[in-house]
Protein backbone atom coordinates (compact mmCIF):
# COMPACT_ATOMS: atom_id res chain seq x y z
CA UNK A 1 0.00 0.00 0.00
CA UNK A 2 1.33 3.46 -0.92
CA UNK A 3 1.76 5.70 2.15
CA UNK A 4 1.56 9.40 1.27
CA UNK A 5 1.01 12.83 2.80
CA UNK A 6 -2.27 14.69 2.33
CA UNK A 7 -0.46 17.35 0.30
CA UNK A 8 0.55 14.66 -2.22
CA UNK A 9 -3.00 13.43 -2.83
CA UNK A 10 -3.49 15.41 -6.08
CA UNK A 11 -0.79 13.17 -7.62
CA UNK A 12 -2.65 9.97 -6.70
CA UNK A 13 -6.22 10.45 -7.97
CA UNK A 14 -7.86 7.07 -8.55
CA UNK A 15 -5.26 5.24 -6.47
CA UNK A 16 -5.72 3.52 -3.12
CA UNK A 17 -3.35 5.05 -0.58
CA UNK A 18 -2.68 5.19 3.16
CA UNK A 19 -2.16 8.36 5.16
CA UNK A 20 -1.10 8.81 8.77
CA UNK A 21 -3.51 11.32 10.24
CA UNK A 22 -5.22 12.79 13.27
CA UNK A 23 -8.97 13.26 13.52
CA UNK A 24 -9.60 17.00 13.45
CA UNK A 25 -13.39 16.76 13.52
CA UNK A 26 -16.20 14.50 12.34
CA UNK A 27 -19.88 14.39 11.57
CA UNK A 28 -22.03 11.44 10.65
CA UNK A 29 -25.49 10.23 9.78
CA UNK A 30 -26.83 6.73 10.08
CA UNK A 31 -25.19 5.73 6.82
CA UNK A 32 -22.18 7.98 6.15
CA UNK A 33 -19.39 9.37 8.36
CA UNK A 34 -17.34 12.39 7.30
CA UNK A 35 -13.91 12.51 8.92
CA UNK A 36 -11.91 15.75 8.86
CA UNK A 37 -8.32 14.49 8.80
CA UNK A 38 -5.02 16.33 9.17
CA UNK A 39 -1.42 15.20 8.93
CA UNK A 40 0.57 18.45 9.20
CA UNK A 41 0.82 18.88 5.44
CA UNK A 42 -2.86 19.66 5.03
CA UNK A 43 -6.49 18.81 5.78
CA UNK A 44 -8.73 16.41 3.85
CA UNK A 45 -12.16 14.86 4.26
CA UNK A 46 -12.44 11.11 4.56
CA UNK A 47 -15.80 9.56 3.62
CA UNK A 48 -16.85 6.30 5.28
CA UNK A 49 -19.95 4.55 3.88
CA UNK A 50 -21.67 2.03 6.16
CA UNK A 51 -22.94 -0.07 3.26
CA UNK A 52 -19.39 -0.64 2.04
CA UNK A 53 -17.99 -1.96 5.34
CA UNK A 54 -19.96 -1.92 8.59
CA UNK A 55 -16.86 -2.64 10.71
CA UNK A 56 -14.91 0.31 9.31
CA UNK A 57 -18.01 2.48 9.73
CA UNK A 58 -18.33 1.44 13.40
CA UNK A 59 -14.66 2.29 13.98
CA UNK A 60 -15.17 5.70 12.37
CA UNK A 61 -18.24 6.45 14.50
CA UNK A 62 -16.28 5.68 17.69
CA UNK A 63 -13.32 7.96 16.93
CA UNK A 64 -12.59 10.90 19.25
CA UNK A 65 -11.05 14.25 18.30
CA UNK A 66 -7.25 14.05 17.82
CA UNK A 67 -7.11 10.26 17.75
CA UNK A 68 -4.21 9.22 15.52
CA UNK A 69 -4.61 6.52 12.88
CA UNK A 70 -3.64 5.11 9.53
CA UNK A 71 -6.45 5.68 7.05
CA UNK A 72 -6.65 3.79 3.76
CA UNK A 73 -8.84 4.68 0.82
CA UNK A 74 -9.16 5.82 -2.76
CA UNK A 75 -8.27 9.41 -3.66
CA UNK A 76 -11.07 11.12 -5.58
CA UNK A 77 -11.67 14.65 -6.81
CA UNK A 78 -14.06 16.85 -4.82
CA UNK A 79 -14.87 20.19 -6.43
CA UNK A 80 -16.89 21.29 -3.38
CA UNK A 81 -13.83 21.57 -1.13
CA UNK A 82 -11.11 24.21 -1.38
CA UNK A 83 -8.53 21.40 -1.34
CA UNK A 84 -10.24 19.72 -4.29
CA UNK A 85 -9.86 16.10 -3.19
CA UNK A 86 -11.20 13.64 -0.63
CA UNK A 87 -10.55 10.09 0.51
CA UNK A 88 -13.09 7.26 0.07
CA UNK A 89 -12.14 5.35 3.22
CA UNK A 90 -11.87 1.55 3.15
CA UNK A 91 -9.73 0.97 6.24
CA UNK A 92 -8.91 2.58 9.61
CA UNK A 93 -6.12 1.45 11.94
CA UNK A 94 -6.18 3.36 15.24
CA UNK A 95 -2.70 4.18 16.57
CA UNK A 96 -3.30 6.36 19.61
CA UNK A 97 -6.70 7.07 21.11
CA UNK A 98 -7.50 10.55 22.40
CA UNK A 99 -10.20 11.42 24.92
CA UNK A 100 -11.44 14.77 26.24
CA UNK A 101 -9.28 16.90 23.96
CA UNK A 102 -9.38 20.36 25.60
CA UNK A 103 -9.71 22.51 22.46
CA UNK A 104 -13.11 21.69 21.04
CA UNK A 105 -14.82 23.22 17.96
CA UNK A 106 -16.24 26.09 20.03
CA UNK A 107 -15.07 29.52 21.13
CA UNK A 108 -12.30 29.61 23.74
CA UNK A 109 -10.72 32.57 25.51
CA UNK A 110 -7.29 33.81 24.46
CA UNK A 111 -5.60 32.94 27.75
CA UNK A 112 -6.98 29.40 27.61
CA UNK A 113 -5.72 29.01 24.05
CA UNK A 114 -2.32 30.43 24.99
CA UNK A 115 -2.08 28.03 27.95
CA UNK A 116 -2.70 25.28 25.42
CA UNK A 117 -0.53 26.72 22.65
CA UNK A 118 1.15 23.33 22.18
CA UNK A 119 -2.28 21.99 21.11
CA UNK A 120 -3.73 25.16 19.58
CA UNK A 121 -1.08 24.91 16.84
CA UNK A 122 -3.11 22.00 15.44
CA UNK A 123 -6.08 24.19 14.53
CA UNK A 124 -6.66 25.24 10.93
CA UNK A 125 -5.89 28.94 11.35
CA UNK A 126 -2.79 28.42 13.47
CA UNK A 127 -1.59 25.75 11.04
CA UNK A 128 -2.13 28.24 8.20
CA UNK A 129 -0.16 30.92 10.04
CA UNK A 130 2.79 28.54 10.46
CA UNK A 131 2.67 27.49 6.80
CA UNK A 132 2.77 31.13 5.69
CA UNK A 133 5.61 31.80 8.14
CA UNK A 134 7.53 28.90 6.63
CA UNK A 135 6.95 30.22 3.11
CA UNK A 136 8.26 33.65 4.11
CA UNK A 137 11.39 31.97 5.47
CA UNK A 138 11.81 29.89 2.30
CA UNK A 139 11.33 32.95 0.09
CA UNK A 140 13.81 34.92 2.20
CA UNK A 141 16.58 32.40 1.62
CA UNK A 142 15.63 32.25 -2.05
CA UNK A 143 15.82 36.03 -2.48
CA UNK A 144 19.18 36.50 -0.77
CA UNK A 145 20.78 33.42 -2.32
CA UNK A 146 19.63 34.51 -5.78
CA UNK A 147 21.04 38.01 -5.22
CA UNK A 148 24.55 37.07 -4.16
CA UNK A 149 24.20 37.29 -0.36
CA UNK A 150 25.92 34.87 1.98
CA UNK A 151 24.31 33.65 5.21
CA UNK A 152 26.31 34.55 8.32
CA UNK A 153 25.33 33.68 11.91
CA UNK A 154 26.13 36.38 14.48
CA UNK A 155 26.43 35.45 18.18
CA UNK A 156 23.41 35.49 20.47
CA UNK A 157 25.48 36.21 23.58
CA UNK A 158 27.17 39.60 23.30
CA UNK A 159 29.22 41.90 25.50
CA UNK A 160 27.83 45.09 23.95
CA UNK A 161 24.70 46.25 22.17
CA UNK A 162 23.89 48.13 18.95
CA UNK A 163 21.45 50.44 20.72
CA UNK A 164 22.48 50.46 24.38
CA UNK A 165 21.61 47.93 27.07
CA UNK A 166 18.47 49.39 28.66
CA UNK A 167 16.16 46.90 26.94
CA UNK A 168 18.45 43.88 26.98
CA UNK A 169 18.34 40.67 29.00
CA UNK A 170 21.40 40.60 31.21
CA UNK A 171 23.24 37.39 32.06
CA UNK A 172 26.64 36.41 33.43
CA UNK A 173 29.23 35.04 31.04
CA UNK A 174 31.41 33.37 33.64
CA UNK A 175 32.89 36.44 35.40
CA UNK A 176 31.80 38.97 32.76
CA UNK A 177 28.54 40.74 31.95
CA UNK A 178 26.77 39.57 28.80
CA UNK A 179 23.46 40.20 27.07
CA UNK A 180 21.07 38.30 24.83
CA UNK A 181 21.33 39.86 21.41
CA UNK A 182 18.79 42.46 20.33
CA UNK A 183 20.39 42.58 16.88
CA UNK A 184 23.24 40.96 14.98
CA UNK A 185 23.89 44.15 13.06
CA UNK A 186 27.36 45.08 14.34
CA UNK A 187 28.69 41.61 13.62
CA UNK A 188 27.01 41.60 10.22
CA UNK A 189 28.83 44.82 9.36
CA UNK A 190 32.09 43.01 10.08
CA UNK A 191 30.94 40.10 7.92
CA UNK A 192 30.05 42.47 5.06
CA UNK A 193 33.60 43.81 5.07
CA UNK A 194 34.77 40.23 4.50
CA UNK A 195 32.04 38.82 2.25
CA UNK A 196 30.47 41.85 0.55
CA UNK A 197 26.74 41.10 0.88
CA UNK A 198 25.55 39.07 3.86
CA UNK A 199 22.39 38.30 5.79
CA UNK A 200 21.55 36.73 9.11
CA UNK A 201 18.35 35.08 10.26
CA UNK A 202 18.04 34.43 13.95
CA UNK A 203 16.34 35.06 17.28
CA UNK A 204 16.56 38.44 18.98
CA UNK A 205 15.46 39.55 22.42
CA UNK A 206 13.99 42.81 23.69
CA UNK A 207 13.23 43.33 27.38
CA UNK A 208 10.45 45.77 26.54
CA UNK A 209 7.58 45.95 29.01
CA UNK A 210 5.05 46.28 26.24
CA UNK A 211 1.72 44.50 25.82
CA UNK A 212 0.75 45.76 22.38
CA UNK A 213 -0.36 43.48 19.56
CA UNK A 214 2.88 44.30 17.73
CA UNK A 215 5.41 43.26 20.38
CA UNK A 216 7.11 40.03 21.43
CA UNK A 217 9.93 39.52 23.92
CA UNK A 218 11.64 36.98 21.66
CA UNK A 219 11.31 37.28 17.90
CA UNK A 220 13.19 36.55 14.69
CA UNK A 221 15.01 39.05 12.52
CA UNK A 222 16.37 38.99 8.98
CA UNK A 223 19.36 41.36 8.90
CA UNK A 224 21.27 42.00 5.65
CA UNK A 225 24.36 44.21 5.46
CA UNK A 226 25.88 45.36 2.18
CA UNK A 227 29.33 46.81 1.47
CA UNK A 228 29.59 49.59 -1.15
CA UNK A 229 25.82 50.15 -0.90
CA UNK A 230 24.43 53.60 -0.05
CA UNK A 231 21.09 54.54 1.48
CA UNK A 232 18.94 54.80 -1.67
CA UNK A 233 20.37 51.56 -3.06
CA UNK A 234 19.48 49.82 0.19
CA UNK A 235 15.87 51.00 -0.09
CA UNK A 236 15.65 49.34 -3.50
CA UNK A 237 16.86 46.03 -2.05
CA UNK A 238 14.33 46.31 0.76
CA UNK A 239 11.33 46.87 -1.49
CA UNK A 240 12.40 44.13 -3.88
CA UNK A 241 12.81 41.71 -0.96
CA UNK A 242 9.42 42.49 0.59
CA UNK A 243 7.66 42.31 -2.78
CA UNK A 244 9.30 38.94 -3.48
CA UNK A 245 8.17 37.53 -0.15
CA UNK A 246 4.57 38.73 -0.56
CA UNK A 247 4.28 37.42 -4.12
CA UNK A 248 5.76 34.06 -3.05
CA UNK A 249 3.13 33.69 -0.33
CA UNK A 250 0.36 34.59 -2.79
CA UNK A 251 1.65 31.95 -5.21
CA UNK A 252 2.36 29.12 -2.77
CA UNK A 253 -0.11 29.61 0.11
CA UNK A 254 -3.47 30.09 -1.59
CA UNK A 255 -5.29 27.55 0.61
CA UNK A 256 -3.80 28.98 3.81
CA UNK A 257 -4.75 32.57 2.93
CA UNK A 258 -8.27 31.34 2.18
CA UNK A 259 -8.46 29.59 5.57
CA UNK A 260 -7.35 32.83 7.23
CA UNK A 261 -9.91 34.88 5.30
CA UNK A 262 -7.18 37.19 4.01
CA UNK A 263 -8.14 39.83 1.44
CA UNK A 264 -5.48 38.96 -1.13
CA UNK A 265 -6.40 41.88 -3.40
CA UNK A 266 -4.49 44.13 -1.02
CA UNK A 267 -1.43 41.89 -1.16
CA UNK A 268 -1.51 41.61 -4.94
CA UNK A 269 -0.70 45.33 -5.13
CA UNK A 270 2.58 44.84 -3.29
CA UNK A 271 5.18 45.28 -6.01
CA UNK A 272 8.22 47.55 -6.10
CA UNK A 273 8.75 50.48 -6.02
CA UNK A 274 7.20 51.60 -2.74
CA UNK A 275 6.22 55.20 -1.94
CA UNK A 276 8.52 57.32 0.21
CA UNK A 277 7.81 60.20 2.54
CA UNK A 278 10.36 62.14 4.56
CA UNK A 279 10.04 62.48 8.32
CA UNK A 280 9.56 66.23 7.82
CA UNK A 281 6.66 65.68 5.42
CA UNK A 282 5.20 62.98 7.67
CA UNK A 283 5.05 65.41 10.59
CA UNK A 284 3.36 68.00 8.39
CA UNK A 285 0.88 65.40 7.14
CA UNK A 286 0.03 64.29 10.69
CA UNK A 287 -0.63 67.87 11.77
CA UNK A 288 -3.04 68.27 8.87
CA UNK A 289 -4.74 65.05 9.99
CA UNK A 290 -5.28 66.50 13.47
CA UNK A 291 -2.42 64.82 15.36
CA UNK A 292 -1.41 67.77 17.51
CA UNK A 293 0.27 65.48 20.05
CA UNK A 294 3.41 64.98 17.92
CA UNK A 295 6.12 67.54 17.20
CA UNK A 296 9.28 67.50 15.12
CA UNK A 297 11.84 65.42 17.01
CA UNK A 298 9.31 62.95 18.45
CA UNK A 299 9.23 59.33 17.43
CA UNK A 300 6.06 57.98 15.85
CA UNK A 301 3.63 55.85 17.82
CA UNK A 302 1.27 53.23 16.45
CA UNK A 303 -1.57 55.69 15.69
CA UNK A 304 0.81 57.95 13.76
CA UNK A 305 2.27 55.10 11.70
CA UNK A 306 -1.22 53.79 10.94
CA UNK A 307 -2.45 57.21 9.78
CA UNK A 308 0.53 57.54 7.43
CA UNK A 309 0.16 53.97 6.14
CA UNK A 310 -3.55 54.46 5.46
CA UNK A 311 -2.66 57.22 3.03
CA UNK A 312 -0.97 54.65 0.75
CA UNK A 313 -1.95 51.31 -0.81
CA UNK A 314 1.59 49.92 -0.48
CA UNK A 315 4.15 49.71 2.31
CA UNK A 316 5.67 53.17 2.70
CA UNK A 317 9.19 54.27 3.60
CA UNK A 318 9.49 57.10 6.12
CA UNK A 319 12.98 58.48 5.53
CA UNK A 320 15.53 60.70 7.27
CA UNK A 321 14.50 60.72 10.93
CA UNK A 322 15.97 63.19 13.43
CA UNK A 323 19.41 62.21 14.65
CA UNK A 324 18.32 62.43 18.29
CA UNK A 325 15.82 59.54 18.11
CA UNK A 326 17.97 57.11 16.14
CA UNK A 327 20.95 54.93 17.16
CA UNK A 328 24.52 56.16 17.14
CA UNK A 329 25.69 54.23 14.06
CA UNK A 330 23.53 55.95 11.41
CA UNK A 331 25.20 58.06 8.72
CA UNK A 332 24.36 61.78 8.94
CA UNK A 333 22.54 63.38 6.02
CA UNK A 334 25.10 65.04 3.71
CA UNK A 335 23.19 68.35 3.63
CA UNK A 336 21.78 68.50 7.18
CA UNK A 337 23.23 67.85 10.60
CA UNK A 338 19.88 67.20 12.30
CA UNK A 339 18.74 64.08 10.39
CA UNK A 340 20.30 60.76 9.39
CA UNK A 341 20.18 58.56 6.28
CA UNK A 342 17.67 56.01 7.49
CA UNK A 343 14.20 54.67 6.77
CA UNK A 344 11.46 52.69 8.46
CA UNK A 345 9.17 50.64 6.23
CA UNK A 346 5.58 50.84 7.47
CA UNK A 347 3.21 48.05 6.48
CA UNK A 348 -0.35 48.85 5.39
CA UNK A 349 -3.48 48.16 7.43
CA UNK A 350 -2.08 49.20 10.79
CA UNK A 351 0.68 46.61 11.15
CA UNK A 352 3.35 49.19 11.80
CA UNK A 353 7.08 49.13 11.15
CA UNK A 354 8.35 45.91 9.60
CA UNK A 355 11.81 47.16 8.56
CA UNK A 356 14.27 49.58 10.08
CA UNK A 357 17.44 50.37 8.16
CA UNK A 358 20.10 52.94 7.41
CA UNK A 359 23.39 53.75 5.83
CA UNK A 360 26.05 53.15 8.50
CA UNK A 361 28.69 55.63 9.60
CA UNK A 362 31.93 54.53 7.96
CA UNK A 363 34.28 57.30 9.12
CA UNK A 364 36.36 56.21 12.13
CA UNK A 365 36.56 59.60 13.84
CA UNK A 366 32.83 60.28 13.51
CA UNK A 367 31.90 56.80 14.75
CA UNK A 368 34.09 57.18 17.82
CA UNK A 369 32.50 60.56 18.57
CA UNK A 370 29.01 59.06 18.23
CA UNK A 371 29.80 56.15 20.54
CA UNK A 372 31.10 58.53 23.21
CA UNK A 373 28.15 60.93 22.74
CA UNK A 374 25.77 58.01 23.29
CA UNK A 375 27.44 57.29 26.64
CA UNK A 376 28.74 53.92 25.53
CA UNK A 377 32.08 52.40 26.50
CA UNK A 378 34.53 52.79 23.58
CA UNK A 379 36.48 49.77 24.84
CA UNK A 380 33.46 47.53 24.38
CA UNK A 381 33.21 48.74 20.77
CA UNK A 382 36.93 48.68 19.99
CA UNK A 383 36.56 45.88 17.43
CA UNK A 384 33.63 47.66 15.79
CA UNK A 385 35.62 50.89 15.53
CA UNK A 386 38.54 48.98 14.03
CA UNK A 387 36.38 48.07 11.05
CA UNK A 388 36.68 51.75 10.09
CA UNK A 389 40.49 51.68 10.20
CA UNK A 390 41.21 49.12 7.50
CA UNK A 391 39.64 49.95 4.16
CA UNK A 392 36.35 51.38 5.36
CA UNK A 393 33.64 51.81 2.73
CA UNK A 394 30.08 53.16 2.55
CA UNK A 395 27.74 50.39 3.59
CA UNK A 396 24.09 49.94 4.52
CA UNK A 397 21.81 47.41 6.11
CA UNK A 398 18.39 46.77 7.57
CA UNK A 399 16.43 44.46 9.81
CA UNK A 400 13.04 42.92 9.02
CA UNK A 401 10.97 41.56 11.88
CA UNK A 402 9.61 38.18 10.84
CA UNK A 403 6.58 38.04 13.12
CA UNK A 404 5.23 41.48 12.22
CA UNK A 405 5.65 40.58 8.57
CA UNK A 406 3.76 37.32 9.07
CA UNK A 407 1.01 39.24 10.91
CA UNK A 408 0.65 41.71 8.07
CA UNK A 409 0.60 39.11 5.30
CA UNK A 410 -1.79 36.76 7.12
CA UNK A 411 -3.99 39.50 8.58
CA UNK A 412 -3.41 38.21 12.13
CA UNK A 413 -4.76 40.43 14.89
CA UNK A 414 -1.80 39.80 17.22
CA UNK A 415 1.81 38.75 16.69
CA UNK A 416 1.38 36.00 19.32
CA UNK A 417 -0.28 33.94 16.55
CA UNK A 418 2.66 34.29 14.16
CA UNK A 419 5.31 32.39 16.14
CA UNK A 420 4.99 28.78 17.35
CA UNK A 421 5.54 29.50 21.05
CA UNK A 422 5.31 33.24 21.82
CA UNK A 423 7.20 34.87 24.66
CA UNK A 424 5.19 37.76 26.05
CA UNK A 425 5.52 40.08 29.03
CA UNK A 426 3.33 37.77 31.13
CA UNK A 427 4.04 34.45 29.44
CA UNK A 428 6.91 31.96 29.20
CA UNK A 429 4.67 28.84 29.27
CA UNK A 430 4.41 26.55 27.42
Amino acid sequence: MTKIMISDMPKHVGETVTIGAWLFNKRSSGKIAFLQLRDGSGFVQGVVVKANDEEVFATAKALHQETSMYVTGEVTEDTRSSFGYELQVTGIEVIGEAHDYPITPKEHGVEFLMDNRHLWLRSKKQHANMVVRNEIIRATYEFFNDNGFKKVDPPILTGSAPEGTSELFHTKYFDQDAYLSQSGQLYMEAAAMALGKVFSFGPTFRAEKSKTRRHLIEFWMIEPEMAFVEHDESLEVQEQFVAHVVQSVLKNCKLELEVLGRDTAKLEKVTAPFPRISYDDAIEFLHKEGFDDIQWGDDFGAPHETAIANHFDLPVFITCYPKGIKPFYMQPHPDRDDVVLCADLIAPEGYGEIIGGSERIWDHKLMKEQIEAAGLDPEAYAWYLQLREFGSVPHSGFGLGLERTVAWITGAEHVRETIPFPRLLNRIYP
